[in-house]
């Protein structure tokens, strides 16, 4: 049943990398929570990148602008699939962006370091001489 869901579980769909790379390749959005420094050192080929949480000298913190940021360039009823390195973040985000009314939100178990390990096409940065 899906009409209900407990806070802590958030009702989050994760699925495997493979059905994540079959879902963006038939249209669904791909969000990168990983933070802009990891995002830079590759991603999945149109990626957009709002990071969950920010790395700080007092440890992790939660990005305290993150779901505006992802309404300012995702809809409500868009199909999102959100990614982080391991897929911890993401399910965060996930339970986050289904709390303030994204329909169709699936978390990437493995996140991009199973991308990357399953051979799947990144896009890295051109390093320039």
């Amino acid at each position: 049943m899906a009409s209900s869901s407990s806070p802590s579980s958030g009702g989050v769909e994760t699925v495997d990398v493979g059905a994540a790379k079959s879902l963006v390749g038939s249209g669904h959005l791909y969000l990168d929570v990983r933070t802009i420094e990891e995002f830079n050192k590759g991603h999945p080929e149109n990626a957009l990148n709002v990071p969950y949480m920010f790395f700080t000298p007092q440890g992790r913190e939660t990005n305290p602008q993150f779901l505006e940021q992802v309404s300012s360039i995702c809809s409500k009823d868009d199909f999102i699939v959100v990614g982080c390195q391991s897929g911890v973040r993401s399910h965060h985000a996930c339970v986050d962006l289904l709390n303030a009314g994204f329909k169709n939100v699936k978390n990437m178990g493995g996140g991009y370091g199973a991308w990357v390990d399953n051979g799947f096409a990144v896009k890295k940065p051109q390093q320039e001489l």
